[in-house]
């Protein structure tokens, strides 16, 4: 079999070219799409994702607002900072930057963020609203793998989908989201049994484990959909996915690739989200 390759960086471009004309017809209503970025501390992973962010912003023509504060920065001076963006028109969405310095309490301040402005989609109201089938924000990289998946029309009706990884931040809402297309769904972590089982006989697996090659080729299931959300280093200091890519070929119908699979799109949706918060 011939393992395709999902292009991430390509649909990213096509999302983002279509929201800088959507920002365009906005500005001539005399709208512009502001968004916040909020970096604590000098994690360097944290400034590239935010560089990155902040070029988005640029191509899109969305105006961004950059904070970066010194490590020792108070938890009050944040949650205080969130606050005064909270009531700033200019701004319509809030991105703190994670992971957080140690002394602070990082469901605290995402909770501080006002729910119409959290366009990475992680107050507890969003994520109920995800729960429940209402509207609000839905976190940008699980929001990011649908769009690939829709894309590349992969039917996911009544597929048997395997989810690797249980984090706020994609294990449980791409569950919830795949649950939505009406796929049957199981949900793997490390105290799962039969792991190896449970992969194999997955139509769509979504790995995000944060575990170099974690899955090897012959885990997957002939002509499996594979999304990898790892974002590591091998032992030559190579960016890989928490999938091996490798011995995936051949066996896989379709991957993504890291980097330039679920990265990209990341990104975009968070620009698509910035620019729906500014018409609601």
């Amino acid at each position: 079999m011939q393992t395709k390759i999902i292009d991430g960086a390509m649909i990213a471009s096509e999302i983002k070219d279509d929201l800088k004309k959507q920002v365009k017809g906005l500005k001539e209503k005399g709208i512009t799409p502001g968004l916040a970025v909020v970096l604590v501390g000098d994690n360097s992973a944290s400034k590239v994702y935010v560089g990155n962010k902040k070029k988005a912003c640029e191509y899109v023509g969305i105006k961004s607002f950059s904070y970066e504060l010194p490590e020792n920065t108070s938890e009050d001076s944040l949650l205080e900072l969130i606050d005064t963006l909270n009531q700033d028109e200019k701004v319509h969405g809030i991105l703190v930057q994670m992971p957080l310095p140690r002394h602070m309490d990082e469901q605290k301040v995402i909770k501080a963020i006002a729910p119409h402005k959290d366009v990475d989609g992680f107050h507890i109201e969003n994520a109920g609203a995800l729960l429940v089938g209402a509207p609000g924000f839905i976190s940008c990289t699980p929001a990011g793998i649908i769009e690939l998946l829709r894309r590349y029309e992969v039917a996911l009706e009544g597929k048997k989908c395997v989810v690797v990884g249980r984090s706020n931040i994609v294990g449980k809402p791409i569950s919830l989201l795949l649950l939505r297309e009406n796929a049957t769904v199981t949900i793997c972590h490390s105290k799962t049994t039969n792991l190896e089982e449970e992969i194999k006989q997955a139509d769509v697996v979504v790995v995000a484990v944060g575990k170099a090659k974690f899955v090897k080729g012959h885990m997957l299931k002939e002509g499996a959909v594979v999304i990898d959300v790892g974002m590591n280093r091998d032992e030559n200091g190579k960016l890989c996915g928490d999938v091996d890519f490798d011995s995936a070929q051949g066996i896989a119908s379709l991957i993504t690739p890291v980097p330039k699979g679920v990265g990209p799109m990341t990104i975009a949706m968070l620009m698509y989200n910035c620019v729906l918060a500014a018409t609601h």
